[in-house]
């Protein structure tokens, strides 16, 4: 790959001597006017300067698409809603905050001033994405007075989040402000490199010889560090506009780059891109590295506000949409300054920052830039491992983790973990980086190995990933192996804890099936459907032999079929069937009538802490219908426990209709007593008749020659 520069400054930055607690972001909602987040159904109104949620007796609906009038209401983006009354549960859902800037695995304080109408306890998630196991939430309890309210998040896996408050009440709470922090603990210094040239705009794109790079000319694109894009300006030949190296201007004295916005009329939400800026840095980055931007910003006329996304290296091409948060501008030049997290959504090869720069004004308006500076931390290279010891209370030390070495003779990468000898050393869980910076960029570039790892033969293949760690079936002191060539780790343990015999988890072959009954259909609004049916007046429902605790990582498998095609939604529940605890479990499950295989990994969430029982609701049709599942598999995702009992029925319940309790029963419950063919090797896989050795068959051991 070509240098990029000849010459690079090095800047250095100690990132804090001691521990200090850190503010990462702050909201203040008596300085909006309007609800200033993405709109997802309900919308907090102001009065006073207050963010306030009438409660779950209302609903908006876009004045766009509504079909009856309300007590109209406006976003600070001038989107306007009417406020409807509903009778049909309480529960919502609205952002509190958006774009706070986090560390993978972080641990964060949020404290907000807010009160209620009533005494109520909410749901509130922090997230990082919209799927499965990107958000963790708690639950939050809310006054009648006044109060400065406090709670907390750990294990958060994304670099940039949002707050969502879930309530389900028809209380009215408002809220005056927000805050997020964190203890931020005593790390090694950092050294920044500068990554861009030109950024402080005195040299023209003609001095430099890149007056007519092309956006898309991917061999030199990145070397323009500005570029804009202005409605109706650079068109090809199909009337697009296109990205252009963003013009130089004198203003206020220097050089500066400048957008000239044109009127963004564009249909919809996009208007919001019809007038662009991009920072663009020279190379791609990975999820979670730490990146320390600088820019001054200002425009033609104050309060405009700009969202900002990543794109790839080509401007223009989208990749996540959220990068370092929305920036508003104003007259008078600011400032922004900051170390941030790289985004981990998209496909993770973004390039650039994008300024979307008509969301909330779509007036010709001039933007402004100056000083921009983009720089990277200096990291050492190679091999590392962090090690600790989950059971015993030691923490990963990322600061002093470990350098590898070579070894001539085994061809690879070594390093040992724990000191022989030493029962305190011992070790039963360690993360390996190609990188040694701070905490931030240590997690960011670690290695996954997938399959067994230890033992002399056990050579697993591995990828790159961030915040990988890797779990050991027994504390003690490890020698590690890493061949980069072909991309494959092994652990030598050289003492410790004697290992666990693998559990062999077999199916439970019982076949349940429910007898669901037609359900009585809700209304949608029209004359002929007022039923009072629910989507849980059918369901099925599956108990652990235990409860269990919020991050617990579990296995579910089973196969299902029904009569007709019909969709299930999941929750969670506590000890007794249908005492609920959270909405979310393991997805839809969608029922044919040709028999399908279901696997799914399920964190346990916060809000389910103490959950046993996951809840199909198998009234979400209409018509009356039969489901059989059957071979079930509930397990903890090291194969350490069986959560159910691998036969019986003592794990499974049905309710079938509305107002009937769930129940087991013969007429339900049909248990399958034949004896099953399919045979287990210890290590739980399922082998041929022809494996020789001690395998597993309808749950017992025997040795097969």
């Amino acid at each position: 790959m070509k240098k990029l520069f000849t010459l690079i400054a090095l800047v250095a930055c100690v990132l804090g001597a001691k521990a200090e607690w850190v503010e990462d972001y702050k909201i203040d909602y008596s300085t909006k006017t309007g609800f200033p987040f993405y709109v997802m159904g309900y919308v907090p109104e102001w009065i006073d300067g207050v963010m306030t949620d009438l409660g779950g007796n209302y609903t908006y609906v876009a004045v766009a698409d509504a079909t009856e009038t309300g007590e109209l209401v406006k976003t600070e983006a001038g989107a306007e809603y009417y406020r409807l009354p509903k009778t049909d549960g309480t529960w919502h859902q609205y952002f509190i905050a958006d774009g706070i800037p986090t560390e993978l695995d972080g641990a964060y304080t949020v404290k907000a001033m807010v009160k209620a109408s009533e005494a109520v306890t909410i749901n509130v998630n922090m997230g990082w994405g919209w799927g499965d196991g990107q958000s963790i939430g708690t639950n939050v309890a809310i006054g009648t007075e006044w109060a400065e309210v406090e709670w907390e998040y750990t294990g958060i896996g994304g670099t940039n989040c949002n707050l969502v408050a879930q309530p389900n009440t028809a209380a009215q709470i408002e809220w005056k402000w927000l805050t997020v922090s964190h203890n931020k603990k005593e790390q090694r210094p950092v050294e920044w490199l500068e990554m861009l040239v030109n950024g402080d705009a005195e040299k023209s794109w003609a001095d430099l010889g890149l007056a007519d790079v092309k956006y898309n000319d991917m061999e030199n694109n990145y070397k323009v560090c500005a570029w804009s894009k202005e409605k109706g300006r650079n068109t090809d030949d199909t009337g697009a506009w296109n990205p252009f190296p963003a013009d130089i201007e004198n203003v206020d004295g220097s050089n500066v780059f400048v957008v000239h916005g044109q009127v963004a009329d564009t249909e919809g939400d996009a208007s919001a891109w019809d007038n662009q800026f991009w920072i663009q840095s020279p190379k791609v980055w990975k999820p979670g590295t730490q990146v320390k931007l600088h820019f001054r910003y200002k425009a033609s006329q104050d309060g405009v506000t700009t969202n900002t996304q990543i794109h790839h290296q080509t401007p223009s091409d989208y990749m996540h949409w959220q990068a370092i948060g929305d920036i508003t501008f104003s007259t008078q030049w600011q400032e922004y300054d900051q170390v941030v997290s790289w985004p981990s959504g998209g496909d993770d090869k973004g390039w650039s920052i994008a300024f979307n720069l008509n969301p909330n004004v779509k007036d010709a308006v001039n933007f402004y830039f100056d000083d921009l500076s983009w720089c990277e931390m200096k990291l050492d290279s190679g091999l590392f491992v962090a090690s600790a010891n989950t059971a015993a209370g030691v923490e990963y030390d990322f600061d002093n983790a470990t350098p590898f070495t070579f070894d001539e003779d085994m061809q690879a990468w070594t390093a040992t973990v724990g000191t022989v000898g030493k029962q305190d050393s011992w070790v039963n869980e360690v993360m390996i980086s190609t990188v040694r910076g701070n905490d931030a960029a240590f997690k960011s570039s670690t290695l996954k190995p997938s399959g067994t790892f230890v033992g002399e033969d056990n050579w697993a293949n591995y990828t790159e990933a961030s915040l990988a760690k890797i779990k050991l079936n027994a504390a003690g002191v490890y020698k590690i192996y890493v061949d980069t060539e072909n991309l494959q780790l092994n652990f030598l343990k050289l003492e410790g804890e004697e290992e666990k015999e693998p559990l062999v988890i077999t199916a439970n072959p019982t076949v349940m099936v429910v007898h669901g009954l037609e359900r009585d259909w809700l209304s949608n609004g029209s004359e002929e459907q007022t039923g009072t049916g629910e989507a849980w007046d059918n369901q099925f429902f599956i108990k652990a032999n235990r409860a269990l605790s919020a991050g617990e990582t579990t296995v579910l498998e089973f196969k299902y079929q029904s009569t007709v095609d019909a969709k299930t939604t999941t929750q969670c529940h506590g000890e007794t069937p249908g005492a609920y605890m959270h909405y979310a479990a393991i997805g839809d499950v969608n029922f044919t009538t040709e028999e399908q295989t279901f696997t799914y990994t399920f964190t346990v969430p916060a809000e389910a802490d103490g959950m046993w029982c996951i809840a199909f609701n198998m009234a979400e049709i209409k018509g009356a219908c039969d489901y059989t599942l059957k071979d079930f598999i509930w397990k903890l995702d090291d194969n350490s426990e069986s959560l159910i009992d691998m036969t019986g029925d003592a794990n499974f319940y049905v309710k079938e209709g509305a107002g009937t309790e769930p129940h087991t029963g013969i007429n339900t419950v049909k248990a399958n007593t034949a004896k099953t063919a399919v045979i287990y090797n210890l290590a739980g896989q399922r082998v041929t008749k022809a494996y020789k050795g001690i395998v597993v068959r309808d749950g017992k051991k025997m040795v097969k020659k």
